[in-house]
């Protein structure tokens, strides 16, 4: 692992982000976009790999989440997200690889293919599509919401987790999991993002939102690459093909036996999948 920075951003509205940094400063620009109730930490390996090719690599921690500000009205609508990463594109500078996990990817889609776009010179987008499935979807908001009033000990959250993943070997360290976690002055450990995030939210139409996003994908000027996990509870066979039709000339990389946290069950497979493409796409400050 080579340096790290601790670094802060400006939110849209005036809040303040974390990221860390690694890599030279003149290198290539990447930002990683974790996916909602996650923290930049979750893209430890896979930062400590780019920047160990020379790209300066930037791991944000989005609104709401991670040592990032929480949004002081308790509204994470996606216009906010998106808006937050158009000040880090500018603070950042030139026209960054943007690798963005499901909601990390939602958001680079709206700022990207939104005006006012945020200049990129590639977009990585892992197990999100613009054809968001409900089903996917709920299962993973549902276990948020399921588990946000905490936990009495690690050892608690860490068995929530391996009912929730079935398919991962449980940890024998929580050294990890306590990085995702914060002890609070009641003893109980909870989540490192805001519960108003995952609250339900009035007049939300999803079938609107799916027509938004498509149309922002469709509108991002630089290369595509999906990075789907072949058993995504996300990203169906029916969506997938969905994505092929609206971007015919965007890349597809699918994992074997992958979920939707596709780093996470199989990094190396991940590093594989989009590290060739970074590298082709990846523009200098210049």
């Amino acid at each position: 692992m080579g340096l790290i920075e601790r670094i802060r951003f400006r939110g849209h509205d005036g809040i303040s982000l974390a990221a860390d940094a690694r890599g030279p400063a003149d290198g290539a620009p990447v930002v990683l976009l974790h996916g909602g109730g996650q923290t930049r930490g979750a893209w430890g390996a896979t930062a400590d790999a780019l920047a160990a090719r020379s790209f300066r690599v930037t791991a944000l921690d989005l609104r709401g989440h991670g040592e990032s500000d929480w949004s002081p009205d308790g509204h994470y609508m996606l216009d906010r997200f998106a808006d937050d990463l158009r000040g880090v594109i500018a603070e950042v500078g030139g026209a960054p690889v943007l690798v963005g996990a499901s909601l990390g990817g939602l958001t680079a889609m709206l700022a990207c293919g939104e005006e006012p776009r945020a200049p990129l010179s590639a977009l990585v987008l892992v197990d999100i599509v613009p054809r968001i499935e409900r089903g996917g979807g709920e299962h993973v908001v549902g276990f948020m919401r399921g588990t946000r009033d905490g936990f009495d000990s690690l050892e608690q959250a860490a068995d929530a987790i391996a009912g929730y993943l079935p398919h991962r070997p449980r940890p024998r360290s929580l050294e990890g999991l306590s990085k995702n976690l914060r002890q609070a002055e009641d003893g109980r450990y909870y989540w490192r993002w805001d519960p108003e995030f995952v609250r339900p939210r009035d007049g939300w139409d999803p079938e609107e939102t799916n027509r938004r996003l498509s149309a922002a994908a469709q509108a991002v000027q630089a290369p595509i690459l999906l990075v789907r996990g072949t058993k995504s509870e996300i990203v169906s066979d029916e969506a997938l093909q969905h994505f092929r039709a609206l971007l015919p000339q965007a890349e597809i990389a699918e994992i074997a036996e992958a979920r939707h946290m596709v780093a996470g069950d199989d990094n190396d497979a991940f590093l594989g999948a989009i590290t060739d493409f970074v590298a082709r796409h990846a523009v200098g400050r210049g």
